[in-house]
């Protein structure tokens, strides 16, 4: 709170509120992946970066400091919550800097470059910080249906946000930082113009397996089966960002190993982990399939659920520990992820079977672009609007006695 209030005096009177009320009036400007990668590949110049960057960026963070802003207060008073509030008020303060410099000064531009930089690791812990200032606004006032709501629709739209944001900063930061990645020489950015899908996922599936065998001293095999229809006998390739998609199957292939291991502890036979992936003309699937029992049908939607863990409440320690482990954040994380780029997760379950994760992704990169949150009439109304009551019948827990029933 203290550091909040330090930071809006140190400012102009009234200017940050007055800035966020004026940038928070334009829509932010949806890139395609496309768009990403001819920047990166042919035009890669710092100049029009930063051109585009001090105008874009705060657009993308007024909009949402303007949601924050209509989080319930007592939220809003918990100390993580103001903690990452002073980030992105400080980090707004630091782009609106350059706001009226030259674009045509090198040294003004090497200057954004460094602050851009410096913003990026500053925002390293938001995921987590919220995360935590949900749980310490839960155990403190309890979570009501509507409050629930609320938040779920908050924190879909906020987490987007940062993605697009941290999206933003990487590309500048990884194509004008000075420190090219060797291990990815042909990377624009964070993207992989020819990312191999299956690579990826092999990835994916060893860092689990690794986890799983150190917590279960075994682990199931991957039986892992490609189609690709659009280019038969060819690499399965998509222009995509690997973290991204790492991180979603990481997160899968966790959830899959410790159902089967629990499942099947009794009989200590692990059956295998099946993935599917195909590539057609419009779409790239990938099916992971598992048999740990699955979950029954009332219980789905709850996993994606920010306010839903089963998990003892976890110590926020810094970037370097296990991303949100014990939040319960990692399918609803994942989810958004796939969303970035007009994709999709879902989960079939079938209870006492197992459960089939499907990640759906754009197959071409015209098609792949950014889905970025609003803030307007609808949103404001989201937050502050009356819920009414819902229009199908509520089932009571005990039957009608219809022997008690009398016609009139």
């Amino acid at each position: 709170m203290r550091l909040l209030r330090a930071l809006l005096r140190g400012a102009s009177p009234g200017s940050i509120p007055q800035q966020v009320d004026f940038y928070s009036r334009f829509s932010p400007s949806p890139l395609s992946m496309k768009q990403f990668l001819d920047f990166g590949s042919e035009n890669a110049c710092e100049k029009t970066s930063f051109m585009f960057l001090r105008q874009e960026l705060p657009v993308r963070l007024a909009n949402i400091m303007k949601e924050i802003s209509l989080l319930p207060d007592n939220l809003l008073k918990t100390p993580s919550v103001q903690l990452v509030q002073s980030w992105y008020v400080q980090s707004l303060q630091e782009i609106l800097d350059f706001k009226d410099k030259s674009s045509e000064d090198s040294g003004v531009v090497n200057s954004f470059t460094d602050t851009v930089i410096k913003i990026r690791n500053r925002h390293n812990d938001v995921i987590p910080t919220m995360a935590q200032g949900v749980v310490e606004y839960k155990e403190s006032f309890g979570i009501d249906p509507v409050t629930s709501q609320n938040v779920q629709y908050f924190l879909d739209r906020f987490y987007m946000s940062r993605i697009s944001i941290r999206m933003l900063l990487n590309q500048h930061s990884l194509l004008f930082g000075g420190k090219l990645n060797p291990a990815h020489p042909k990377h624009i950015g964070s993207i992989d113009p020819s990312c191999n899908v299956v690579e990826v996922i092999r990835d994916g599936y060893e860092s689990a397996k690794t986890l799983c065998d150190l917590y279960y001293m075994s682990s199931p095999e991957l039986i892992l089966e490609e189609l690709n229809v659009k280019s038969p006998g060819q690499p399965m390739q998509v222009v995509y960002v690997p973290s991204h998609l790492y991180h979603m199957v990481f997160e899968l292939f966790k959830n899959a190993m410790r159902a089967t291991m629990e499942h099947n502890a009794d009989r200590c036979i692990y059956p295998p982990i099946h993935v599917y992936v195909t590539l057609g003309n419009e779409d790239l699937t990938v099916k992971m399939r598992d048999r740990g029992g699955g979950v029954p049908m009332r219980k789905i939607d709850r996993l994606f659920n920010y306010m839903y863990s089963t998990a003892p409440r976890p110590r926020v320690e810094t970037s370097r520990a296990t991303p949100l482990a014990g939040f319960g954040y990692g399918l609803p994380i994942s989810r958004l992820y796939a969303q970035y780029f007009q994709g999709d997760l879902k989960l079939y379950s079938l209870e006492g079977y197992g459960t089939d994760a499907v990640i759906y992704i754009k197959a071409l990169s015209t098609e792949s672009i950014e889905r970025l949150p609003v803030y307007n009439k609808a949103a404001w109304k989201h937050y502050k609007g009356n819920h009414e009551a819902d229009d199908w019948c509520v089932p009571s827990s005990e039957p009608k006695d219809m022997t008690t029933f009398r016609s009139i």
